[in-house]
């Protein structure tokens, strides 16, 4: 008895002893490499995969202190990706309370509705914290690096705010946008009104281009897209000032001109009949719905009355008369 005594008692003592050397070793400050000390954890990285690179980086001595912890503490699973910086020395415990709460700096750019590709290319390559690696190359080169089957990139990329860590490269974030529009426009296709004459997906996004162009107020866009599907099954030309800009390019001084809606070319949709070859612009979810579900009118004519809003017009008399009221009256 004795003997057993002496050896539960010498268990219970080397137990005490690991646990305070366990308490002081996870309460006590790592050396960070520099201060301040910034990193990023990719998303999908594992705690193992962040743990070697703490290590690889001089945080710890190996990859095992952290994950020992992590595991101890069930929070294995909970680490967060994102840009972390540490301004001076912390704890392990801390560090992993940091590394798991999700206070990870968050970068973002914003591709805004109704702006072009080569808009959308500029703010991408004038961000500070995003790799550029596709500024030399032409469109065509970067719809083949991000897997797109189309042969234009107007209007490929859904427009939204995307969070990112430090150094993404601009290739990531286009494939993120390319395949979140195409499951936006699936989605929507699948969910579209009947007898709409429109062949695709592709075909619903050119219109939806149109709709985001020229929509000045939210309750006018289902609308609007009448307009045009009314004018699709009817035969006639679309008309919309948008496409004659958007073909004219750097041309275009920012007055549209007679010359100009006579002046035939593959965007002129008063000449040409149909829907244009591409998209105009980076249309929204809201233009996508419209054109897949535009409210039931007869509507065949709009214009702009100067507040944001349109008169609507269902034959070319009113709509004359809605002209000479908005547009050549403030002349």
């Amino acid at each position: 008895m004795p003997t057993l005594k002496r050896l539960l008692i010498s268990i219970v003592s080397i137990a005490i002893l690991l646990m305070g050397w366990l308490y002081l070793h996870v309460h006590s400050s790592i050396s960070l490499p520099a201060t301040p000390y910034e990193f990023s954890i990719r998303s999908g990285n594992n705690l193992k995969q962040v743990s070697q690179q703490l290590a690889d980086a001089g945080v710890f001595p190996s990859k095992w202190p952290l994950i020992l912890l992590a595991r101890y503490l069930n929070q294995e699973s909970a680490i967060r990706a994102g840009d972390y910086q540490l301004n001076e020395n912390i704890t392990q415990i801390a560090l992993l309370d940091y590394l798991t709460k999700g206070d990870a700096k968050q970068n973002e750019i914003r591709f805004l509705e109704g702006s072009t590709f080569a808009q959308m290319r500029k703010v991408l390559n004038e961000h500070p914290a995003i790799q550029s690696h596709t500024a030399s190359l032409s469109d065509q080169e970067i719809l083949q690096l991000i897997g797109a089957t189309e042969t234009a990139a107007e209007g490929l990329f859904f427009p939204d705010t995307y969070y990112f860590i430090k150094n993404s490269s601009d290739i990531e974030i286009l494939q993120r946008a390319y395949q979140t529009m195409q499951n936006h426009l699936q989605s929507n296709w699948s969910s579209r009104a009947e007898s709409l004459p429109l062949a695709t997906p592709y075909e619903a996004l050119i219109l939806a281009s149109l709709v985001e162009k020229e929509t000045g107020l939210e309750s006018d866009r289902t609308t609007i897209a009448s307009v045009f599907i009314n004018r699709l099954r009817k035969g006639m030309r679309l008309q919309t000032d948008p496409t004659i800009i958007y073909g004219l390019g750097e041309q275009f001084d920012g007055n549209l001109r007679k010359k100009d809606l006579l002046a035939d070319q593959e965007y002129n949709t008063y000449t040409r009949p149909g829907l244009p070859p591409t998209p105009i612009a980076l249309p929204s979810l809201a233009s996508i719905r419209a054109a897949l579900n535009p409210a039931e009118t007869d509507a065949l004519y709009f214009v702009a009355k100067g507040n944001g809003e349109s008169q609507f017009s269902s034959n070319l008399a009113d709509h004359n008369k809605a002209v000479n009221k908005y547009q050549k009256l403030k002349k």
